[in-house]
């Protein structure tokens, strides 16, 4: 999984816990970068040249570090990256790179947060840490905040609006306990998984009738027989239709009718005569 989230969204405590839950590893791309230099492998000589120059790494040799380390065996049942990917170009190179190993993200966990009250945060916890004669991280720094969160803004933020279109953006509020941040994310990822697809708009009422209208499409109707219908049951009460009268014997016909035939039958008797 991925975690999206300005400066001071949490993100590293959430990782932490998710890391200690589900056995999973984080993957801090900039931990990654110093130990593959430290380790002096191939890809870790380039990155220390254009590190030594004073250049960013190119988004290919991020990957392939990345790909190097989810090789390893504690990342086999999974793993949250960590400040990776910061820009589209690098999420679609992350995407390449996953389908080729044929792995997909569960998802992508963004820490919806308030920047204003990420600043009184900050400053909240410079005057606890002057009040206890603690010396002051390098981040706790309002105008060094402020620069971050404008970076972020600039060149990661664009990824909401990517992975939101994959169907893969799992939004959280981040400026909740963090108790409850954590139970939200667990929340997430304890769902059955889903095959990617668009963000729906529908209701959720709508989408748990969408099974069942599937189904009930897929089953055709069965078709009615040709020729003549069944007849229907007679109600109770109806009346029956009453039979057809029975022809009358023949040479037994009544009133004129049978005057008629028996004259005719004297003549013929006569006429042999």
């Amino acid at each position: 999984m991925i975690q999206l989230g300005p400066p001071g969204a949490v993100k590293g405590t959430q990782a932490q816990r998710l890391v200690a839950k589900h056995g999973i590893v984080q993957l801090s791309t900039g931990d990654l970068l110093r130990a593959a230099v430290k380790a002096g492998t191939p890809v870790g000589t380039k990155v220390k040249d254009i590190m030594d120059r004073g250049d960013l790494c190119p988004d290919d040799l991020v990957v392939a570090i990345v790909a190097d380390r989810i090789e390893q065996p504690d990342a086999r049942n999974g793993f949250v990256l960590d400040g990776f990917p910061r820009t589209v170009a690098q999420a679609e190179a992350l995407d390449r790179m996953l389908h080729e190993k044929g792995l997909d993200l569960d998802g992508v966990v963004e820490l919806k947060v308030d920047e204003g009250m990420l600043l009184k945060r900050i400053e909240s916890r410079i005057k606890e840490t002057l009040a206890r004669g603690e010396s002051l991280r390098k981040d706790d720094d309002p105008e060094v905040l402020k620069t971050r969160l404008e970076a972020y803004r600039r060149q990661t933020a664009p990824l909401i609006d990517y992975y939101r279109e994959k169907g893969a953006l799992r939004p959280v509020d981040g400026m909740a306990p963090i108790d409850e941040v954590t139970a939200a994310i667990n929340w997430i990822f304890a769902k059955p998984a889903r095959s990617p697809e668009k963000t729906s708009t529908k209701s959720a009422s709508t989408q748990k009738t969408q099974p069942k209208q599937a189904k009930r499409a897929a089953a055709p109707r069965p078709k009615k027989p040709k020729g003549r219908s069944t007849p229907k049951k007679a109600k109770s009460g109806a009346r029956m239709p009453a039979k057809a009268p029975k022809k009358p014997a023949a040479g037994k016909g009544t009133g004129k009718t049978a005057k008629k035939t028996a004259k005719k039958t004297a003549k013929r008797k006569a006429g042999r005569r």
